[in-house]
């Protein structure tokens, strides 16, 4: 199992702290009993937990300008047309993804492009499932655009317990579809904001893997058909 590098330094820390405290047990009530072994236990089940939230699987991307793949894993909870007023200034198709504390926390780009745009939000700390946390939570706004089908938004949002958001891409950078986009702690969501034009491929409640879960088709423009 590969470790994502963002849980390097947290994955340190947790381990000195769970020795530290297992030897001043031991300093305490030097007798092994059975209580001993359950805090033991304890321990490492916690160790372990948060050692599988930084796990960083690897994804096979099938690269198509022509698709829009899912930038996070877990469960899509919003599939609505809305106004995106931070940004695009136009009404657009939201496509959300919840993640929980058992997903797999690394973001990929969902489309191939160059960032045109990149804004950091400090903000809230709402349930990641709330309405209002696309745009009260804090949060990362990230502008790709496409070759074909324009500007893809995406929207890296903190939940409840999430206090680390990462995006790498900046502004000009040239971003490929399935690489690794960021990172984000403890329990999340993603938004991505699509053209009118795009055929929805999930529907709420539907599981996602980042970098293989298709979201989104998009018809042909007349521009690229007359080509």
């Amino acid at each position: 199992m590969r470790i994502h590098r963002e849980g390097y330094t947290t994955l340190f820390f947790t381990l000195v702290f769970l020795s530290a405290l297992a030897v001043l047990i031991n300093l305490i009530w030097p007798d092994q009993t059975t209580w001993h072994f359950i805090a033991y236990g304890i321990f490492v089940l916690f160790f372990l937990l948060i050692l599988q939230f930084f796990r960083s699987p690897n994804r096979k991307t099938q690269h198509d300008p022509n698709t829009v793949i899912s930038a996070a894993d877990g469960k899509v909870v919003v599939i609505e047309k809305t106004f995106e007023d931070e940004y695009l200034h136009e009404e657009r198709i939201q496509i959300s993804v919840f993640m929980s504390p058992l997903n797999v926390h690394a973001n990929r780009y969902p489309v191939s492009g160059v960032v045109s745009h990149y804004q950091y939000h400090p903000g809230k700390y709402l349930v990641a499932w709330h309405p209002k946390s696309s745009t009260e939570n804090e949060r990362n706004t990230l502008v790709i655009e496409t070759l074909t089908f324009g500007s893809i938004l995406v929207r890296q949002i903190a939940g409840a317990l999430a206090r680390r958001i990462v995006c790498y891409g900046k502004p000009e950078d040239q971003v490929i579809q399935g690489s690794e986009m960021g990172f984000i702690k403890f329990g999340s969501r993603v938004d991505i904001f699509l053209p009118s034009n795009a055929r929805i491929n999930v529907k709420i409640g539907d599981p996602v893997k980042a970098g293989e879960t298709i979201l989104a088709y998009f018809e042909e423009s007349e521009s690229t058909q007359n080509s």
